[in-house]
């Protein structure tokens, strides 16, 4: 037994310089990425979620970038992979445009866009709501705010929703609105940023309710800023990220980090994901999705372990839908923000 202890000795030995919470990878890594939809001549500005076990991406259909004949389409699946028409949504002499999704409070699919008029109109945009509780059969377009003021994303926190509009004609403007079921809609604060032609928007709640806003600038520095406030939320701090992008996007992770996705301009135009840091107001590029010329407005959910992001990108040649799956490393400092790795038995 002795001579069998001394001869496995030195396996056990080296075995201790491999430390046990090793992590396999440091790095993201892109799992997967699939063109997904190109038979428009223009296909763009998308959004993506899980709504009642499946999933639900939507985007533009066009002739060209702008164009009046702008409709939206919804593709939908049950496992990520073989997608099938859901539904096509069109409004006559109006450009429907950036559609994006939410779920109400009482489990109904929300589909957010804003209409352009011809330029021959009264009316420049209009905000809609379309509601549905299957994903395929919609309600006709609900208008939403104030004629002229685009309404963006919806976001919902304890049983209210948030959408950021921000002005298209007159001055710029920033106008925070609030609602309960999505159709009525209230102006909670007028005026809430002016400078620069603030517009794009994207909100994020936490758990102890403080109210997060990543912001586009296009005049000026042009560099997105990022704002937050407490419950009222009619008060807001902002900071300069020093960045510029465009159709931002961004989702807490299960750990609590902030991935933001979006349309990066250091150099060449891609679509990136990036850590943003909140208590720092830093924003760190991690991946770039393979894009160029036309691209951004991801969609991004994060499910059975993975980043799912839509987005689209005319790298390939004309506009189209874009799918990719990544996996993210885990954090570097497990106890950081209350994140602990599971317990294994």
């Amino acid at each position: 037994m002795r001579q069998l202890f001394l001869r496995l000795a030195p396996l056990f030995a080296a075995a201790t310089l491999i430390p046990l919470s090793a992590e396999p990878s440091a790095r993201p890594e892109i799992v997967e990425v699939r063109k997904l939809w190109d038979k428009a001549p223009h296909n763009a500005f998308t959004d993506l979620i899980r709504f009642r076990e499946r999933w639900y991406l939507a985007f533009r259909e066009g002739s060209t970038h702008f164009s009046a004949d702008g409709a939206i389409r919804i593709l939908t699946s049950a496992d990520g992979e073989r997608w099938s028409d859901a539904a096509r949504l069109a409004l006559d002499g109006v450009d429907l445009r950036d559609p994006k999704f939410s779920i109400s409070p009482v489990n109904t699919l929300i589909l957010s866009t804003a209409g352009a008029f011809p330029e021959n109109a009264a009316q420049h945009h209009q905000s809609y709501v379309f509601i549905s509780s299957d994903g395929r059969d919609w309600t006709k377009p609900i208008p939403t705010g104030d004629p002229n003021v685009w309404m963006w994303r919806v976001t919902w926190h304890r049983e209210r929703g948030y959408s950021i509009g921000y002005s298209t004609w007159g001055p710029p403007l920033i106008r925070l609105y609030t609602t309960t079921n999505g159709m009525q809609w209230s102006s909670l604060v007028d005026e809430l940023l002016t400078d620069n032609y603030p517009n794009e928007s994207a909100l994020l709640f936490r758990g102890d309710d403080t109210a997060y806003c990543l912001l586009r600038r296009d005049k000026g520095s042009t560099t997105a800023l990022l704002g937050h406030s407490r419950p009222p939320y009619r008060a807001w701090t902002w900071r300069d990220l020093g960045v510029r992008l465009g159709g931002p996007q961004m989702i807490r992770l299960p750990d609590d980090r902030i991935v933001v996705g979006a349309r990066f301009h250091d150099g060449k135009e891609h679509t990136a994901l990036a850590w943003l840091d909140l208590e720092t107001v830093k924003l760190t590029q991690f991946l770039t999705l393979p894009s160029g010329g036309d691209n951004s407005y991801p969609g991004m959910v994060f499910h059975d372990g993975l980043l799912w992001v839509s987005y689209y990108s005319s790298h390939e040649g004309k506009a189209a839908i874009y799918l990719a799956k990544v996996k993210l490393p885990r954090p570097a400092s497990p106890a950081k923000n209350g994140w602990m790795p599971p317990k294994r038995y």
